[in-house]
């Protein structure tokens, strides 16, 4: 079996870009896929929604935006950015989408609906109340998804710290990021060169089947070892 491991955050606007491709790659025959969140703004890197904020984010969606044609809703673009009581926090929908895989809804599944939920509908996926309604949209139980969402509390920190020591380790230099095992080797694949192109990135992960190794990739959610992930 040949693994794709995806290094991502569910509020990294270049991983809301990548979602295409991430669903082609999933689509295809004899490849797992693996999700794993690094937590970018999680902890100490919670950030309120104030003006710079804005303005920084909002240049990257343009980009994205053209780039990927990943629509950004106007209950996002002037709604949640301009909520100045509203908070973005990682470790939530994290938290949901480790949930929703102990329920047995795959993880690539819940993480697109909560970007869809973020960026389109511009919501709080950092609240309980939009999780529960999120998972019930999926068709997992209530009381199911409380249960899992308590059993996945524990499993949240060491998650994102084991996606951190990973991307360390291979040299991944923020998100998104895309590794191909197979056999025991790894080869990274540089998603940015496929934006907007699900087909063509497809076609890379199956031509890194049969290809030597690489080990550098751009990334566009740069992590910065002083003030932690920025996008």
């Amino acid at each position: 079996m040949v693994t794709l491991h995806y290094y991502f955050d569910p509020l990294c606007g270049w991983c809301y870009g990548a979602a295409p491709l991430m669903q082609a790659a999933a689509g295809l025959p004899g490849i797992r896929l693996r999700l794993h969140a690094g937590g970018m703004m999680s902890g100490a890197r919670r950030r309120p929604v104030d003006a710079a904020l804005r303005a920084y984010v909002s240049v990257h969606d343009q980009r994205i935006a053209a780039l990927t044609g990943q629509p950004f809703g106007d209950a996002y673009v002037n709604g949640l950015l301009c909520d100045n009581t509203a908070v973005l926090d990682s470790t939530p929908p994290i938290q949901a989408i480790l949930a929703a895989e102990l329920a047995g809804v795959a993880p690539l599944t819940m993480l697109a609906r909560l970007q869809q939920a973020h960026y389109v509908a511009g919501e709080r996926i950092a609240d309980a109340a939009v999780l529960r309604r999120i998972a019930a949209d999926l068709g997992l139980d209530a009381a199911d998804f409380e249960a899992k969402m308590h059993q996945a509390a524990a499993q949240v920190a060491p998650h994102i710290e084991a996606t951190q020591r990973d991307m360390a380790r291979l040299g991944l230099r923020g998100y998104p990021s895309v590794v191909l095992a197979r056999d025991g080797s790894l080869r990274v694949i540089d998603i940015s060169a496929h934006l907007g192109d699900p087909a063509g990135f497809a076609d890379a992960v199956r031509t890194g089947l049969d290809t030597p190794n690489a080990t550098d990739a751009a990334s566009l959610c740069r992590i910065d070892p002083a003030s932690g992930n920025t996008c």
